[in-house]
């Protein structure tokens, strides 16, 4: 299905079962969305990090794309090459969401400029000519060229760069000089080893269930003080692409999530966040439509 679409799908199911949350964060939405097509980051302005995870979860809420004003605001960042890693997979799944998607020579350029980040070892990192990749950014290599409907270069070459942060205690890290597990970064590699056609890992699937905190939530490494959206929101993805059932965690997991809506209709990244955004929004959606399974 792709990574974009398969977490769409996901989000999508609070349409259908939750109808007040559709409500609070369709409100939530208005006040984000700029008049340059851009939505707001954790500023005034518009931010094209915050863009994607405001455009997805329009997508998931079955709300159109502002066309005109969306397509204007992404072709003010040209062929992309003035950005870094991260914004430039933005860029690429901003254009996948807008109808009619990127022109082929934005496309083409996109690829180009992925390959700056290369890594030695066959996956990428944020930085042009890294020795090693990191699963971040592999995870975001996967997903920009599916959005640029462009072949991955060298898909043998990123699984053995994904499978080279595996961790002794059966999680994945980030990069291969930190050997302790994190919770996103064993997240991203056991959904983009997935999406690339790898059999299943049971020892990171393990690692990442047993990982839940007392409170129904995940956090990003076990020394962190507090769960968050994001881990959490990434690990009950990961756990579903690995068909692991979640049926002992919905209700403690649930209560966790809807801890994090606020009443200005967004969510927060944790107990501690006083600020609600798109990126927490959007994860909002993906973990509750996995537990609303």
């Amino acid at each position: 299905m792709g990574l974009r679409l398969d977490m769409l799908r996901a989000a999508a199911n609070v349409r259908r079962r939750r109808s007040d949350v559709v409500e609070g964060v369709g409100r939530f939405l208005q006040s984000a969305a700029l008049p340059d097509g851009g939505f707001a980051g954790r500023g005034s302005a518009s931010d094209l990090y915050y863009t994607v995870f405001g455009m997805q979860t329009m997508a998931a809420l079955g709300v159109p794309a502002p066309a005109d004003a969306g397509r204007a605001y992404l072709e003010s960042f040209g062929d992309g090459a003035a950005l870094d890693f991260v914004h430039l997979a933005c860029l690429a799944r901003c254009w996948a969401l807008v109808p009619g998607g990127a022109p082929a020579q934005v496309r083409s350029a996109i690829g180009r400029c992925l390959e700056t980040c290369h890594a030695t070892d066959g996956g990428y990192h944020p930085t042009p000519g890294a020795a090693a990749g990191t699963a971040y950014a592999g995870f975001l290599a996967v997903g920009a060229y599916q959005d640029i409907e462009t072949p991955l270069p060298d898909p043998a070459g990123l699984v053995r760069a994904l499978r080279s942060l595996r961790a002794s205690d059966g999680g994945y890290a980030n990069l291969p000089a930190i050997r302790q597990s994190s919770m996103p970064a064993t997240a991203a590699a056991i959904v983009a080893l997935a999406e690339l056609g790898e059999p299943l890992d049971p020892a990171a699937t393990a690692w990442l269930a047993g990982q839940i905190d007392s409170d129904g939530g995940w956090r990003a490494m076990p020394a962190a003080p507090l769960p968050d959206l994001l881990s959490t929101a990434t690990a009950l993805h990961a756990l579903a692409t690995a068909g692991a059932t979640l049926d002992a965690i919905r209700r403690p997991c649930r209560r966790f999530v809807e801890s994090l809506w606020a009443d200005k209709g967004g969510f927060r990244g944790h107990w501690t966040d006083e600020q609600i955004d798109c990126e927490y929004t959007f994860y909002g959606l993906l973990a509750l439509g996995h537990l609303l399974d």
